[in-house]
């Protein structure tokens, strides 16, 4: 094996503290992480120019200069893709909706119709809109176009995409290097819109993950669903599990004697949180000393809320609405059960993050952190009587909320971002033949 300091040229769509998000996190622990191993340079749509970060250099396009961006473009064509005809003008990344094919298209070559990039193309990341806003598809394009100039500046050995947003930066970025592309799986389109997913989500994760020389989903579960869905290749697909930052512990006493069970995510359908109010009621059946809470916003809020009223657990039902880190801790450190009945969860990130306040778990098996909490309680994401039988068993037992608390705790502790950074330097080897 080549002793030789891996150069990695990671594609981000979101990074913290401008963007928060569960993709932003994972990307901010990843390169964290690489950083001490390999040497890492990033580039995102949005960064914050004041932010300084060990280890790693950060480069916003909302940063770049057009006068220096059309100076590297001189002589550069674009190979750019085939892997589809109109890009629809609106999309929403979360809730699988897609727009109107409109005026981005492709020649039968995979030749963009337009070319070099515009000032217009660079100010899509330099407002305050946000990144999902608006025209998303075009800025896809367009970040692909503007990384691919930008790349070739760089000195690097391996590109490494994340998710669906960037794949065709880094395909672009690899047919002007010529460097190896691994692609990042953190979330699919089959787990947003389920198994007859297909779009232009679909059409390009599907071909990022082709054009790839690996592709690294966030746990076997994911991985089979790159396999069987997507038709990728099995013997280039490696899962590496997500790890978990550090987090203060602390507990907080509630401000009623009920137990408490938290739900904690996008109010999307992917996430189940019809589920969990379903889950709510068969529990308020058989015992009133428990509340539930809902914490987070989506396209389902509204609905939710008038679909608890019907099942007649209102008071016992809590939407706390958006809550940022801070606020999300302090209800973590009041919580007595976590429970996850996700539909189609690539990882679940939450629910480590919950283990790390010792708070035992009541998982969906369709995820990909069931892989990695052996001890925590799983069913079915449909099994709304199991899953109410768990949460009954976990708060009336304490011999049972104990054990499983502290099997959640084991569990974590190999959960960290320098075991998934180790795992994916391994990935990097393999596609540089080191």
């Amino acid at each position: 094996m080549n002793s030789r300091r891996i150069k990695v040229l990671e594609l981000g769509w979101e990074f913290p503290p401008l963007i928060n998000g569960g993709l932003g996190v994972a990307c901010m622990g990843i390169s964290r992480a690489l950083s001490s191993k390999v040497d890492l340079s990033v580039i995102v749509p949005k960064a914050d120019p004041s932010a300084v970060y060990d280890g790693f250099t950060l480069k916003g396009l909302n940063n770049l200069d057009h006068a220096t961006l059309r100076t590297q473009e001189e002589g550069y064509t674009y190979e750019s893709f085939s892997v589809v005809g109109k890009a629809p003008v609106n999309l929403d990344p979360y809730a699988c909706c897609e727009g109107t094919p409109g005026h981005i298209t492709f020649t039968k070559e995979g030749k963009l119709l337009f070319s070099k990039v515009h000032e217009a193309d660079l100010a899509l990341f330099s407002g305050k809109e946000d990144l999902y806003a608006g025209d998303l598809a075009r800025k896809v394009i367009e970040f692909s176009k503007i990384c691919a100039v930008m790349a070739r500046s760089y000195d690097f050995d391996v590109v490494h995409a994340h998710d669906w947003m960037t794949y065709l930066a880094g395909v672009e970025v690899k047919k002007a290097t010529g460097k190896p592309l691994v692609v990042h799986l953190h979330a699919s389109q089959f787990d947003r819109a389920g198994a007859d997913a297909r779009g232009w989500i679909y059409d390009i994760e599907k071909y990022g993950m082709e054009q790839a020389d690996a592709v690294i989903p966030v746990s076997k579960y994911t991985g089979l669903v790159a396999a069987g869905h997507y038709g990728i290749d099995p013997s280039k697909i490696f899962p590496v599990h997500n790890g978990a930052d550090p987090v203060h512990v602390f507990h907080s006493k509630k401000k009623f004697p009920e137990k408490l069970v938290l739900f904690l995510g996008r109010l999307t359908a992917q996430k189940g949180p019809e589920f969990f109010l379903q889950i709510a009621a068969k529990v308020l059946e058989q015992t009133d000393n428990v509340r539930f809470v809902m914490a987070g916003t989506g396209e389902k809020l509204r609905q939710l809320i008038e679909t608890g009223a019907f099942h007649g657990v209102g008071d016992k039902f809590h939407f706390t609405g958006f809550l940022n880190k801070q606020k999300v801790n302090e209800l973590l450190s009041m919580t007595d059960v976590y429970c996850m009945p996700s539909v189609s969860e690539p990882f679940g990130l939450s629910a480590l993050e919950a283990a790390q306040f010792n708070i035992p778990a009541v998982i969906s098996k369709q995820s990909g952190v069931a892989e990695v909490m052996k001890g925590a309680l799983k069913a079915d994401f449909w099994d709304v009587d199991m899953m109410a039988k768990h949460i009954i068993d976990l708060i009336t037992d304490e011999e049972l909320y104990k054990r499983v608390a502290e099997q959640s705790a084991q569990d974590i502790k190999n959960s960290s971002w320098e075991t998934a950074a180790d795992k994916m330097i391994r990935v990097y080897h393999h596609v540089l033949g080191w």
